[in-house]
């Protein structure tokens, strides 16, 4: 049984966790590996007053959020991803501006025996301050290597580590000693919760442009699909008129029969002429406006070299 010292504790983080969840309705799901206690209490300060971080285990989470689902059942939502070392960042303000305040944070840290590379490492070429004496340990690794005034160089730059691949004790020890600390860690958002709707990270980055996009090749699928198969709809209204017009005008062209909107096509048919001469018109037209820019940038080069020479006074000191 625990000691009841620990029951007041597990009920004070489940009414916390409850009343954050009952007054926030966006919520920044964070893994939290590698981050020490101290680059979590940076966090807390850069975040005060925007946002409040909230750690804790797994298993009490879900236990808080299961007992008060009673009371909000859009937090259900949340129960599937719990999972792995999380933590809560609840907010009011912008998910974007909070999120990438929350990434920002980040601390380097050393290459340990056994951890899985998130990034590649590269050592660099250059003088690397080691004595002649570990070379051969160097060389083991694939790495190029020379003496130079009396320290080992390296020749080219070498990938050591890929992303994904554990850490070696060879490689850790490779890193140390030139002083290298190839990974940096912080908050990682994992996913978004957002009044009762769960979505990805990436969806923050989502511009007005994306949307728009996406809204109007929906409506271009729509409006496709109503005229294959002949069901009228408001995106594809517009074309079956435009395509209705366009077989009115073909039946007038073909006929006798006529209405205003068809008699320019008809006598541009009929006289083919006159607006293929209407045409040409209209590009030589064009071309005294384009020289007339360059005529008025012309004279006003000469006015401003005008005024140069005015300046002088008729006087050359360097003559």
């Amino acid at each position: 049984m625990p000691s009841e010292k620990k029951l007041v504790s597990k009920e004070k983080y489940f009414k916390k966790l409850q009343n954050l969840l009952d007054e926030y309705h966006q919520i920044i799901i964070v893994e939290c590996d590698n981050v020490s206690s101290n680059q979590m209490q940076k966090v807390r300060t850069v975040l005060r007053g925007k946002a409040v971080l909230l750690m804790g285990k797994k298993t009490m989470m879900r236990k808080a959020i299961r007992m008060h689902l009673h009371e909000n059942h859009e937090i259900e939502h949340l129960l599937p991803h719990l999972n792995g070392n999380i933590g809560f960042v609840f907010t009011k303000e912008d998910l974007h501006e909070i999120r990438d305040l929350v990434t920002s944070l980040k601390v380097g840290a050393p290459a340990k025996a056994g951890t899985v590379a998130p990034n590649d490492v590269v050592v660099p070429a250059g003088p690397t301050g080691l004595e002649p004496t570990q070379t051969s340990f160097l060389q083991a690794l694939n790495i190029g290597t020379k003496i130079v005034k009396g320290q080992i160089e390296i020749l080219a730059p070498a990938t050591l580590i890929h992303a994904g691949e554990k850490v070696g004790q060879s490689e850790a020890t490779l890193l140390s000693k030139l002083n290298i600390r190839p990974f940096s860690y912080g908050l990682v958002p994992r996913v978004i919760y957002d009044h009762g709707v769960i979505y990805e990270n990436k969806v923050l980055d989502m511009t007005i442009a994306d949307v728009s996009e996406v809204v109007a090749k929906g409506v271009s699928n729509i409006a496709a699909l109503g005229l294959q198969i002949g069901y009228p709809t408001i995106a594809s209204v517009p074309h079956s008129i435009m395509n209705g017009f366009k077989n009115l005008v073909s039946i007038a062209i073909e006929t006798e029969y006529t209405f205003k909107e068809a008699e320019q096509m008809k006598d541009m048919i009929a006289h083919p002429e006159k607006f293929a001469a209407a045409a040409a018109a209209a590009a030589p037209a064009a071309a005294p406006a384009a020289e007339e820019k360059k005529e008025e940038k012309k004279e006003e080069a000469k006015e401003e070299e005008e005024e140069e020479e005015e300046g002088d006074f008729g006087l050359d000191l360097f003559a």
